[in-house]
């Protein structure tokens, strides 16, 4: 018996749309990971890009269990000398809280070839209006 490998022209992506609302963060960002690299589809395979598009509204209303809102730190380093940056996760919700859920999914994709691919197709929103209404009317 043959195991059956589909095309790449066969995958059909369709749009999954998540409300953030009153979410907790890391369950949010698997749910959308495994969107994004089509895990639930019968039709998986790890080594292709068979996942969906990801629109997440609503990304300032995402909570953290514990006290992570306020001891989680988004920590980075432009290379240079005295490059070093420290955010803290309520300044990032109050200026760019659509990063905290991108940066939360991206890490729950697998490091490889294809991490470019599914992440740029998630949309992470502020608000309930987004710009992709009309796929979801089909």
């Amino acid at each position: 018996m043959k195991t059956y490998q589909p095309k790449q022209k066969e995958i059909k992506r369709e749009w999954h749309l998540i409300d953030a609302k009153d979410q907790i963060l890391g369950r949010l960002a698997t749910k959308a990971a495994n969107l994004l690299m089509g895990k639930h589809k019968n039709n998986y395979s790890s080594h292709m890009d068979s996942g969906d598009f990801v629109v997440v509204i609503n990304a300032e209303k995402i909570t953290l269990t514990g006290k992570k809102a306020e001891s989680k730190v988004y920590r980075s380093h432009s290379g240079y000398p005295g490059g070093f940056k420290e955010v803290s996760f309520s300044k990032m919700l109050k200026e760019h809280p659509n990063r905290i859920v991108e940066y939360a999914v991206y890490g729950m994709l697998p490091d490889n070839r294809l991490r470019d691919q599914r992440i740029a197709r998630l949309f992470v929103t502020r608000g309930e209006k987004h710009k992709y209404e009309n796929k979801f009317n089909r």
